[in-house]
């Protein structure tokens, strides 16, 4: 495990147990209840848990060299599935709220921080993993740049992001998105500024068009204003019966085929690439 004080200059540690950016907290563009929403839905959510499922086949296929940086991890789910599973992870996240639900959930140790708040050292982390965090950033360029200079040589960077702008709702306007990316726009950029990409494919491959037909359409036309609780709940929530045997056939068969090869078109990206500067 990786020592937090020897790679970070601006970090203190609160009685808690729990790492701290010693300046103020900066804005993020996330919803300030948005860490506790999703501690709700997490655990019977069949999106995370098969979101999971597909990073941890792709962490096995391309293993980080060191620790793994889950940068913007919320409350932890990711990082105790990827620890479960013999990766050595820290979380570093920015909400305070999220940094404590991670440190209930048994993670050690967890940041506090917004990546450029912590003050890493550059070239000092081994691995990096973002997960439906990079679409919250306005200069999305610019932060790869960073990450990329603070990753080691050939250190990997792990991506899930949203696909698809055709696919924009007002649930993307209620979470805090700039945007939704197309996979060759994101490996585009991802070359751009240094990364050799080792594995790029889409996931989710069946719900494009529930999403266009239960989010985008109706938020077009104005009739999906608010979200709810209730309706993340519903949503998440594992399906029942014929429905449920068929979404989890599907989602079997798209483990299998991220495990083994590349899904072409799906409602997510997933990345992973390699610092070469």
């Amino acid at each position: 495990m990786m020592i937090v004080s020897e790679i970070a200059i601006n970090l203190r540690l609160l009685e808690e147990g729990i790492w701290i950016s010693q300046n103020a907290s900066q804005d993020i563009s996330y919803p300030k209840d948005g860490n506790n929403a999703c501690l709700k839905i997490e655990e019977q959510s069949f999106w995370f848990k098969h979101r999971n499922d597909c990073l941890i086949e792709v962490f096995k296929r391309f293993p980080p060299e060191g620790t793994l940086f889950d940068v913007g991890g919320g409350n932890g789910f990711v990082s105790l599935a990827l620890k479960n599973s013999g990766f050595d992870t820290i979380i570093v996240e920015p909400g305070i709220e999220g940094a404590r639900n991670a440190k209930q959930r048994g993670l050690d140790p967890v940041i506090c921080s917004t990546l450029e708040g912590a003050e890493f050292k550059e070239n000092a982390i081994p691995a990096m993993g973002m997960f439906d965090v990079l679409e919250h950033i306005e200069d999305d360029v610019g932060f790869l740049r960073k990450t990329c200079a603070l990753l080691k040589k050939n250190g990997r960077l792990y991506l899930a992001v949203p696909a698809h702008k055709i696919l924009w709702s007002t649930e993307d306007d209620f979470a805090g998105h700039y945007r939704r990316y197309a996979l060759g726009e994101l490996t585009k950029k991802l070359e751009s500024i240094g990364f050799e990409i080792d594995y790029a494919s889409y996931f989710f491959s069946l719900l494009p068009l529930p999403i266009f037909l239960l989010r985008t359409i109706p938020s077009k036309i104005g009739i999906r204003k608010k979200r709810t609780l209730q309706q993340n709940q519903k949503e998440h929530t594992p399906k029942q019966g014929l429905l449920g045997h068929l979404l989890d056939w599907h989602l079997s068969k798209e483990l299998s085929r991220i495990r083994n090869d590349k899904i072409s078109f799906g409602a997510s990206c997933l990345v992973v690439a390699r610092a070469e500067e």
